[in-house]
């Protein structure tokens, strides 16, 4: 009847071992998502367009998300895709669909992508990709314009 005892105590000494350092790659803070976020609705309130503005980190997991009053509900998705592609490449939506209707067509085949303006990756000054912005609610040029203001609101920050 030993082993329950030597379980406990294994356990015991897992449970106070300390943690590995975590990985301390630099990521998009939730401050500067709202930055950004704030941004692009003074872009769009002054345009008199509604977005919906979704920013996610590296890994396309959403970190802010804001959806203006009025604007349409299915844009919530479209904002959600496009900056989910953007963390994907370090491109923007745009370019990328540039790149696909020149050189790799099938890209707008693969499942989850979505090559419409209006996301944009987040970098570093020194190039890092550390999340991406999508926005939707007007015109595929116009969330590419308020995309375009979040990042520069921000660029000083990311050093």
């Amino acid at each position: 009847m030993k082993t329950p005892h030597l379980l406990l105590a294994a356990t015991a000494v897992l449970c106070s071992a300390p943690l590995p350092a975590q990985d301390l790659r630099p990521t998009v803070s939730v401050a500067t998502a709202r930055k950004m976020a704030d941004a692009c609705e003074a872009k769009a309130r002054t345009e008199g367009w509604k977005m919906i503005i979704a920013v996610v980190d590296e890994g396309a997991n959403l970190k802010y998300f804001r959806r203006m009053d009025g604007a349409f509900l299915g844009s919530i998705q479209i904002a959600q895709l496009k900056a989910n592609t953007a963390a994907a490449f370090p491109v923007s939506t745009k370019q990328l669909g540039e790149i696909a209707d020149k050189q790799v067509p099938a890209l707008v085949h693969v499942p989850g992508f979505l090559m419409i303006e209006g996301g944009a990756p987040i970098l570093t000054a020194k190039g890092q990709q550390i999340g991406a912005i999508g926005v939707s609610g007007a015109s595929a040029e116009q969330d590419g314009i308020c995309a375009q203001a979040a990042v520069d609101a921000v660029k000083a920050d990311l050093k």
